[in-house]
């Protein structure tokens, strides 16, 4: 039977996609689902705005840090049942060996930090929490218990299937 207990989001600089899909996980599936982030190259530091927008959005945001995805990788780390990457330059990097071999799944969100002001990183921001927040609540509402690895794969593999979704956001 496919369990999904933990679930480990990357980012290249875990500073904003990847802490937002943190919190956003841990809210919704609080007490079914344990979420963490972590990135290949973290920045030390999250973004004072996508700190902002939580706390906004009562978002409880004292626990959240930058940290490296190596502490996933090293003895007495939780074992992840699901690690999704956030952006693409961390999809495409050669990962750890996770223990336990969890399920993985690629659910590409634009770099909020690319944006040209403060005010479209800040609206940047608030999309990606928008497309994060969809994408988990179907990842959660999935009868996993029904289904077996492949078709959980099948599923995980479709989740991010609202391209039109940012498009329209983006605007």
């Amino acid at each position: 039977m496919v369990e999904l207990r933990h679930i480990l989001y990357l980012c290249t600089g875990n500073s904003a996609r990847s802490i937002i899909a943190e919190a956003v996980t841990n809210r919704i599936g609080r007490g079914r689902v344990r979420a963490f982030s972590a990135g290949s190259r973290p920045a030390g530091r999250v973004n004072p705005q996508a700190l902002e927008l939580l706390i906004d959005l009562g978002y409880a945001t004292a626990d959240l840090r930058s940290k490296s995805w190596t502490e996933f990788s090293e003895p007495g780390a939780p074992a992840m049942d699901l690690v999704v990457t956030l952006c693409d330059e961390a999809a495409g990097e050669s990962c750890p060996i996770w223990p336990g071999h969890p399920l993985t799944a690629h659910w590409g969100i634009p770099d909020p930090a690319a944006a040209k002001n403060a005010r479209a990183i800040r609206a940047a921001l608030a999309d990606a929490h928008r497309v994060i927040e969809t994408r988990v609540h179907r990842l959660l509402d999935l009868p996993i218990s029904a289904l077996d690895q492949a078709g959980l794969r099948q599923h995980l593999n479709n989740i991010d299937d609202d391209r039109m979704l940012i498009a329209a956001w983006s605007r």
